[in-house]
């Protein structure tokens, strides 16, 4: 009897050692338009995500993407507005790449990827609106929220700062905020934990990120293997008005406009697909409780 192996569902390249040669090796997939996990130039890893997950937050969300592994907790706390802006809360993002997410990184103070991503956050954060920061004013110059969003990496195989941000978009329509009042006898804030109401979240950024190989080839969700090998790297933040937040792109190749076209288009795309799961996983947890 004639018995037939089933073929691989993409191309095995044993000629070329992934590890003496990995660029090579990539290269050898790149050809064939696929790479070496089987995913195709513009496809992404399997997006999962769990939100209320840390019960001392009042608000949170673990993401994997492939095998990168973020968790957000957002913490809000009362303090005094800022002299500059009297009439509005803030939010302070933070994100933590400890040894245990990878043997790439050291313990210690923040690293400079890390103090990268935190500021990446921050900048996604004011230029797309994600929340009116005069929603967390309660007393104008007196009294306001201010929320710790601090994200954690328990896992990197790459593609940081999507996960950063689908977890903290996550894990702000968790969030829940107790109601506040001021005294009128004592002039102090008193807190009602029983009564909290949710944030308004005004926009829903979504990033996609991208590795250019070789100058020329774009591929999507890179692992960390790839971004090392990739001689560019660029983040595309869009909103759910297909509005352009921000284009991150530090240093590397020059990108065509074409291609950078070709991003936008592709993280417009991704926006729609993350924003249907966030919204499914909020709607599943409050139909839950």
């Amino acid at each position: 009897a004639n018995i037939y192996s089933p073929l691989p569902p993409f191309p095995v390249h044993l000629s070329t050692p992934r590890v003496a040669e990995p660029l090579e090796y990539h290269r050898s997939f790149l050809k064939e338009n696929c790479r070496p996990d089987g995913r195709e130039l513009s496809e992404f890893r399997t997006t999962t995500l769990n939100i209320g997950s840390i019960s001392t937050a009042d608000g949170s969300a673990l993401v994997k993407v492939g095998n990168t592994t973020v968790i957000c907790g957002i913490k809000a706390e009362l303090t005094n507005p800022t002299v500059e802006a009297p009439g509005k809360g803030y939010i302070v993002p933070n994100v933590d790449l400890p040894p245990l997410c990878s043997s790439q990184f050291r313990p210690g103070a923040p690293g400079e990827q890390a103090q990268a991503a935190s500021q990446f956050i921050a900048d996604v954060i004011e230029s797309s609106e994600v929340i009116q920061t005069e929603d967390l004013c309660i007393e104008r110059g007196k009294l306001c929220w201010v929320l710790y969003c601090d994200m954690m990496c328990l896992d990197y195989d790459g593609n940081l700062l999507d996960a950063c941000i689908i977890a903290l978009l996550a894990a702000l329509k968790n969030t829940q905020l107790p109601e506040v009042t001021i005294s009128t006898e004592t002039s102090s804030p008193e807190v009602n934990l029983e009564k909290r109401r949710r944030l308004h979240i005004h926009k829903h950024p979504v990033a996609a990120s991208f590795c250019v190989f070789d100058d020329s080839i774009l591929i999507v969700d890179p692992t960390a293997e790839e971004e090392s090998l990739s001689t560019a790297h660029i983040t595309v933040v869009t909103d759910d008005e297909e509005r352009l937040c921000i284009v991150h792109k530090p240093g590397g190749t020059p990108l065509s406009g074409e291609k950078l076209q070709e991003c936008i288009n592709r993280a417009t795309a991704r926006q729609r697909e993350i924003q249907k799961l966030v919204d499914k996983v909020v709607h599943s947890v409050k139909t839950a409780q």
